[in-house]
């Protein structure tokens, strides 16, 4: 029975690698992965720094988690219905892969999308004079975040449709008040206690504070307590998308 249970983990592994690797290379040069997920979180950003004189050591610090936030979960909204569409999600589905392994090839395809563009942001806040203080905080939670993130795309995929503006919409309407309380624009200090309540509730503003904080910024939560909320964000986003795309799987 374990070893059973074993080939089975291994077969699923194997397969969310090869799934994932798919996805890098057919996917990553589609232009509505590019817009959602490089140039309006850029463009975003540029929208609200220029002109407000801020130190550049203030700014990378937040573009960098609004950059990973976007880029990791634009992957699952874009990709699964554009797959549901051409009926090549299905084929995963019934194909000796479990719909975990599906999912987390999924999940896997996006972290890496979040990982290249958070290595970006960073070697250029690097060159701009942007000290790092923490290393290792911030590569722990560059990847906790962009796991995170690429599972609720995972999950925005569950919604039933086959168009990808159909899911981008609500997933969209989601995202954008993730940003407004998660101190990317509002210091946590500064808001009033509902404010501060909803942003905990966020895991953009655990990113947010990990990534200031390991940039010789202001630190509002204690770099354990983000990195294991986001940790569980991540199970979370993940165990709510397989059970949904389960139950879509069986009313089909």
């Amino acid at each position: 029975m374990r070893s059973d249970m074993m080939r089975a983990i291994r077969e699923g592994l194997r397969g969310a690698l090869v799934i994932a690797a798919k996805d890098v290379r057919i996917y990553y040069a589609k232009p509505p992965v590019i817009m959602w997920g490089m140039v309006f979180p850029f463009l975003l950003f540029l929208s609200w720094s220029v002109g407000r004189h801020l130190p550049i050591a203030g700014q990378i610090p937040a573009l960098l988690a609004v950059a990973v936030f976007f880029t990791a979960s634009s992957i699952g909204p874009v990709v699964i219905p554009w797959e549901k569409r051409a009926g090549t999600f299905d084929r995963l589905v019934v194909a000796p892969v479990p719909l975990w392994g599906v999912l987390s090839g999924k999940t896997l395809a996006g972290m890496v999308f979040g990982l290249a563009v958070a290595a970006l942001v960073t070697g250029l806040g690097v060159l701009a004079g942007v000290r790092v203080t923490n290393a290792g905080t911030l590569l722990l939670g560059i990847l906790l975040s962009a796991g995170a993130f690429a599972s609720l795309g995972v999950l925005f995929s569950t919604i039933p449709a086959r168009d990808v503006a159909a899911v981008m919409m609500p997933a969209t309407l989601v995202r954008w008040p993730l940003l407004f309380v998660s101190g990317l624009f509002v210091p946590l200090d500064e808001l009033p206690a509902w404010g501060r309540a909803l942003a905990y509730a966020s895991p953009l503003t655990y990113t947010n504070d990990l990534f200031h904080g390991a940039m010789d910024g202001p630190r509002s939560i204690h770099a354990a307590i983000s990195l294991g909320m986001l940790s569980l964000y991540w199970m979370t986003f993940l165990l709510i998308g397989l059970g949904l795309h389960e139950v879509g799987r069986r009313r089909a």
